[in-house]
């Protein structure tokens, strides 16, 4: 049986969420769990994609195979007892065998979480301390230039070589904290994200937020396809796989 999962990390502990040897990843702590339910044999979790070290996830979803005949309520209580406090499973559901958590989904959400408050040291794993004020409607005009289809490779870390890096961006914005007007929220929607994409954007973003760019830039950095014509890579800390679509 196949099962799909809705589930929920603290990024900040984890090297990413890919199984690796000898480090604390998502996979390797939820493969352990299910192996122990599944009677020692092992169990393979697919997941809609990777996140990186210190990344997290509101709304991760995955799949796996699973022998055991359990009830899916019982079997959520198990895996939740089981796993460790940073990561949470919200919901698990039967699905036919040719779904695919991966190749399935139609698009991802992406924030990216900034302070451009004070040092706060209670949120520094979960927003970037930036300490210091942006241009947020400059930002958000250099958003609007990396909607639609486009090469992305000059976000796009240099090494990652493959075939296409033509995405699309459906929907960008900028949500002000009203409770805390030093806090904003970068809101990435498209259909595919590569590694480090989402944070070489808010690199940038951060730069000209900053003054050290024109939001028009954007354009030609997009036309160069060059990685070193974009900004630095932002922390990781901030940002937030928080939906994928079906």
């Amino acid at each position: 049986m196949r099962y799909f999962i809705t589930f929920s990390y603290d990024g900040s502990d984890f090297k990413g969420y890919q199984k690796q040897p000898r480090s604390r990843t998502v996979q390797g702590e939820l493969e352990k769990v299910l192996k122990k339910i599944n009677g020692g044999v092992e169990v393979s979790v697919v997941a809609s994609g990777r996140t990186d070290a210190g990344v997290h996830a509101i709304n991760q979803k995955a799949h796996f195979d699973f022998d055991q005949d359990i009830e899916k309520d019982k079997l959520l209580k198990s895996i939740n007892s089981m796993l460790p406090e940073d990561i949470y499973v919200k919901s698990i559901e039967q699905v036919s065998d040719n779904f695919h958590a991966r190749y399935n989904a139609t698009g991802k959400e992406y924030i990216y979480q900034i302070n451009m408050g004070d040092y706060n040291p209670l949120e520094r794993k979960y927003v970037y301390q930036h300490e210091g004020k942006l241009d947020v409607v400059e930002m958000q005009r250099a958003m609007k230039y990396l909607e639609g289809t486009h090469s992305f490779k000059a976000f796009v870390c240099a090494d990652d070589e493959r075939e296409d890096y033509v995405r699309t961006l459906s929907q960008t914005n900028i949500i002000r904290d009203l409770k805390d007007v030093s806090k904003i929220t970068l809101v990435f929607v498209g259909n595919g994200f590569m590694r480090y994409m989402v944070r070489n954007m808010v690199g940038t973003l951060i730069e000209i937020g900053e003054g050290k760019r024109r939001s028009e830039e954007i354009i030609d950095i997009i036309k160069s396809e060059d990685r070193t014509r974009a900004g630095k890579t932002a922390e990781a800390q901030g940002l937030f796989l928080k939906n994928v679509f079906y």
